[in-house]
């Protein structure tokens, strides 16, 4: 059964903009912190951004910071992921994540993942 659905990817140049979605099951949303990482050929997986447990706060890589937001739809049980300015290095599949506990920034706490959507930004 799959619990965490991202759609939104795509091929886009730079400065333009995107916006990604996460569509999770709503025992998942309920009960977990969210975030979303991303990973680009050849290299590890990386966070991009995070919401606290509370979901109060929200937390970003220094790479994206300024031009990347985070925001939630309880109603909807969905996350997005507004990109804004995007470079040619913000090209990875993109990964909606969530977790019960520990590291925002740490693949290894998240225990639930989406399929991944690709995002491709031309220069």
């Amino acid at each position: 059964q799959v619990q965490l659905v991202e759609s939104g990817g795509g091929l886009v140049q730079a400065g333009d903009s995107l916006r990604l979605s996460c569509a999770a099951s709503a025992r998942i949303f309920s009960s977990r912190a969210m975030g979303w990482f991303r990973q680009a050929p050849g290299k590890e997986r990386e966070f991009v951004a995070g919401f606290s447990w509370s979901g109060a706060s929200t937390y970003f890589a220094d790479s994206v910071k300024g031009r990347f937001a985070i925001s939630r739809d309880n109603a909807k049980n969905t996350v997005y992921l507004q990109m804004n300015s995007l470079k040619p290095e913000d090209t990875a599949v993109y990964y909606c994540a969530a977790r019960s506990q520990g590291s925002y920034s740490s693949p290894a706490t998240y225990d639930y993942w989406g399929q991944g959507t690709q995002v491709t930004v031309s220069s």
